[in-house]
């Protein structure tokens, strides 16, 4: 199995974990994804430096106006997505393996955590695992300490107040908060 195979059972399947070759393959990229996280979070690097080392986790070019700001986690790497402009301030983590799709121009707040993945809720099945990619879209600006659930999109230029935790999908031009999040005006 190669990447792009993997990364197709990931968005076709609807429970990861029976496929014994797909597990050894997504915790390959882990232990890489380790690697580059590691050097990304242990020493100071210049903007470009940075760029490089996350293009090399995600396997994909970020554009010149991409920022980061140390630590920054994930635990898989190689199904994130990023857009042109997109900042993304530090502490984050990224739960990848089900998809995250980062627009143009979005802003992601300290302590971000974009999670993609969620355990059975069956006890005899904890350990599958169920694989729903979040979506955000342009101009997002994503406040500190948020928690985007598996399966959310967020819509072109809304705002996430900080702390809030979004289990549904965020209409665009519209602010939410709270936990879980709500609606709380139009922009």
């Amino acid at each position: 199995m190669e990447l792009n195979e993997l990364l197709k059972y990931f968005g076709e399947s609807d429970t990861i974990g029976e496929n014994r070759e797909a597990i050894d393959l997504m915790r390959h990229y882990s232990r890489q994804a380790q690697k580059i996280t590691m050097e990304i979070n242990t020493k100071y690097h210049e903007p470009e430096e940075l760029q490089g080392l996350f293009s090399e986790l995600t396997g994909k070019p970020v554009d010149e106006g991409f920022g980061l700001f140390p630590p920054f986690y994930t635990d898989f790497g190689k199904n994130i997505t990023i857009g042109k402009n997109v900042f993304i301030n530090a502490g984050c983590k990224f739960q990848d393996q089900g998809g995250i799709y980062i627009d143009d121009g979005a802003l992601i707040g300290h302590g971000v955590v974009l999670a993609t993945l969620n355990h059975d809720m069956a006890p005899e099945k904890r350990q599958a695992l169920h694989p729903a990619p979040i979506h955000i879209g342009k101009r997002v600006w994503i406040g500190a300490n948020a928690t985007i659930c598996p399966g959310v999109t967020i819509g072109d230029n809304a705002v996430v107040a900080a702390g809030a935790v979004v289990v549904k999908d965020v209409p665009a031009d519209t602010i939410v908060g709270g936990v879980p999040a709500k609606i709380i005006r139009e922009i």
